[in-house]
Formats: structure tokens, sequence, C-alpha cells
């Protein structure tokens, strides 16, 4: 469930990476299990060696429907990303500005390389509603499926932790808090 914001395959170009500095885009590159999944360009809007901030439309074909929110033609995403924590957190908008909610990848800590913007999907995410009411966990058993345990029980340890902060944080009302750090 984490694909966010664009269209698949993009085309990439080396120079439109977070560190250049002639460009604005960046390619976020999102890998699960050793592959990519997700590949597309975004706005850098800023990056202070820690924090990287950018955003993107929701550029995947048709409309995404969780139950919980739709993903639709029109949806812009501002996502934020950490070369410290073990998580992603993107706030989602919809057309005309309306906050959907803010979608929170548990991913290992960002990195910045040839390819853009490169984070791991470690399967486990949470959703915020706009109105902060409804705070789901999410792909709990995919996470349990995925055999991170065995293969990795420190990086599997670091992600239980960061769902748990991710919902501390959403239920004690500092998440957006957080995006500004």
């Amino acid at each position: 469930m984490s694909e966010n914001s664009a269209s698949a395959e993009a085309d990439v170009d080396s120079k439109d990476d977070v560190n250049s500095k002639d460009t604005a885009t960046v390619h976020v590159v999102l890998r699960k299990a050793g592959r990519t999944k997700i590949r597309y360009p975004a706005t850098l809007l800023r990056d202070d060696g820690r924090h990287v901030v950018v955003r993107a439309p929701w550029a995947a074909a048709g409309i995404r429907d969780f139950g919980f929110v739709r993903f639709e033609p029109g949806d812009v995403f501002t996502e934020h990303y950490w070369r410290d924590r073990w998580y992603a957190v993107k706030e989602v908008r919809d057309g005309e500005g309306g906050l959907k909610g803010w979608y929170c990848d548990v991913t290992r800590p960002a990195e910045v390389d040839g390819a853009g913007l490169v984070v791991e999907d470690l399967d486990l995410d949470l959703w915020v509603s706009a109105d902060r009411t409804s705070i789901l966990r999410l792909d709990e058993d995919e996470f349990a499926e995925s055999g991170l345990a065995e293969r990795d029980p420190r990086a599997a340890t670091a992600a239980l932790g960061a769902l748990d902060e991710l919902e501390l944080l959403a239920r004690s009302g500092e998440l957006v808090n957080r995006l500004a750090h």
C-alpha cells in the first residue's frame, strides 16, 4: 500500500538527484524486498542534510480506494523523509488543497544516491485522517509474512518501534509538529 504519488517507472536522469544544484527535481525510489516498487519525479522543497521534503502529484492511472481514503488524480503529496528515522510521512491533499490526512510508511532511513532519494519499504504503515479521529495501523500481516524478523531482527525491531512511535505521535497530536523539524 505504500504506492504514493506517481507513475511507476519514470525515466531517471542521473543529474536529477537530491544533490543537484541545477534543478528542483528529485526522483523518489521506493524499494521493497530488494526491487524497485515505484519511481517518480518530485519537486524538492528542502533538504537540510537530515530531513528531505518533496512534493509530487498522484499520477497513477485512476483512483485507488483503500476504504478509509481515496487517492485520485489531482491529489498532491508533500512527503517527508529522514536520513535518521525509520519512517516517512506523506501529507495528502486533494486538488483543491483540502487535507485528506497523513500516510506514514515505515521504511529504513532514506538514502541519497545517483538514483535519487531511495527508501526501502518495510510493509508497516499508519493512516491518520485529516480530523485525526481515525488512526489506523496497516499491513501488520504483510510485515509478519515478509520474514524480516528472521532475516534482519534489528531492522524488524526498528520497524515495529517506528510504527509505535508514529502512532504515539499521531494520538498525542505531535505528528504534524514533527514534520516541521
